[in-house]
């Protein structure tokens, strides 16, 4: 069975999702893991891989790219990045 371009390999994503949401702080994690919760199923490969590069970065840098308070770097502006500035994807489980 193969795997057309824009299709993302279960283990791929699966890994992902790991990350996503064991960052290391809860809020990281809601921020982070939500995003990825809330999007993935969307995403083509390149989207895969700008997520794959952003939990290289550490949680306080993609944090405050999310929130404005600090300038986002060129590699990361685009479509994903403004997703992810809305924060309509974080569920505190009130």
């Amino acid at each position: 069975m193969s795997i057309s371009p824009d299709q993302i390999a279960p283990e791929r994503l699966a890994r992902a999702k790991f990350r996503a949401w064991h960052r290391g702080t809860r809020e990281a994690d809601y921020m982070i893991g939500g995003f990825f919760d809330r999007y993935h199923m969307d995403w083509t490969a390149s989207d895969m891989e700008w997520f794959e590069d952003l939990l290289a970065e550490d949680d306080v840098d993609v944090m405050a790219w999310a929130l404005g308070t600090q300038p986002t770097p060129p590699r990361f502006e685009g479509e994903l990045i403004e997703k992810m500035k809305r924060l309509d994807y974080v569920d505190m489980g009130h």
